[in-house]
């Protein structure tokens, strides 16, 4: 335990973002203050959508404050150290937190400090590895009470990305639900079957639907969500497309149909939850509800932190396969 009155100051390396498709790792130095935890880092999830977009260069100049995130450093578009999805062991700090595992919001670094409350305890029973889903998990828990999905609804998830994944894991946990995940990818039929769901390649079966969420960030799979909602049907929009113009094509049916476009985003609890859920509340019951060894086909990639510079070029390709990866350190 440290007892010491003053900051320390110990040496750690962090991933940086340096330019347009472009990463390298520098050395850094972390300051552990007094009361604060120093967390040894054990993996950091890759965010193959949000992080894309920074790779490229593609933040709009309009949400450049909104996409800061927790303990970021540098400035959009470049240099800047980015990330939100690490696990670790607190190595020293508070004694209470001393060896335990915990989830924190931070960019991909070997060894960073936090005061506890930025900490969340992972749950004795889920693994740290899968716990770098977290940050997704809250995402998706978070749309699910956008949607007011209920018992017995027909549910189709447009997107079999790791996201409308966990989205449609937690859908087909409704008595009764109805959920057919919609992708073009089909090698993602099993995963879907894994959690209780149909699939589908293009959208057959899924019609007619009361929710519809999408999550491909493309045009394309907007206007299939579109095309899916049942009258007076519900379309929750988690997609982050970045910059330029997404076309909708809201000349069909949108208007007789009464349907409804609605925005979800995690940067605030919902709504319909937010007078008794905090954040931390929410991101504690996302780690519980990772308790889930059928989520460990969401992660796909593990690589050595040391190799993220080299690798993760071929990992936002266009087109490239895969769901989440991990940086193991």
């Amino acid at each position: 335990m440290t007892t010491e009155t003053a900051p320390r100051q110990i040496g750690t390396r962090a991933l940086w973002y340096v330019g347009a498709r472009e990463c390298a790792l520098n050395d850094e130095i972390v300051t552990l203050s007094p009361g604060h935890a120093l967390v040894r880092t054990l993996y950091s999830g890759v965010s193959r959508g949000t992080e894309r977009l920074i790779f490229e260069g593609r933040v709009p100049a309009s949400e450049i404050e909104r996409m800061k995130g927790p303990n970021m450093a540098g400035a959009f578009p470049f240099p800047v150290k980015y990330g939100y999805c690490a696990v670790g062991v607190v190595e020293d700090g508070p004694a209470d937190l001393i060896g335990r595992s915990v989830f924190a919001l931070h960019p991909h670094q070997a060894r960073f400090a936090l005061p506890p409350e930025q900490l969340t305890l992972l749950p004795a029973s889920l693994p740290p590895r899968r716990a770098v889903l977290a940050a997704n998990m809250e995402t998706a828990l978070n749309a699910l009470w956008d949607s007011s999905a209920g018992p017995g609804d027909r549910i189709a998830v447009v997107g079999a990305g790791v996201v409308g994944l966990l989205v449609a894991s937690l859908a087909a946990r409704l008595p009764g639900a109805d959920v057919t995940i919609v992708d073009i990818d089909t090698s993602r039929a099993s995963v879907a079957a894994s959690l209780g769901c149909r699939f589908s390649s293009d959208g057959a079966g899924a019609e007619d639907a009361d929710i519809v969420f999408h999550t491909s960030a493309s045009a394309a799979g907007l206007n299939r969500a579109i095309a899916l909602a049942g009258f007076e049907g519900a379309i929750i929009e988690l997609s982050w497309h970045g910059a330029g113009d997404t076309p909708i094509a809201l000349g069909g049916a949108f208007h007789s149909r009464r349907l409804r476009l609605i925005s979800s985003q995690v940067g605030h609890v919902s709504d319909s939850r937010r007078a008794r859920w905090s954040y931390g509340r929410r991101m504690a019951k996302a780690l519980e509800l990772l308790d889930d060894a059928r989520l460990d086909a969401l992660i796909t990639d593990d690589i050595p932190f040391t190799e993220a510079p080299s690798r993760l070029p071929a990992l936002f390709a266009p087109g490239a396969k895969g769901l989440t990866a991990v940086l193991s350190y």
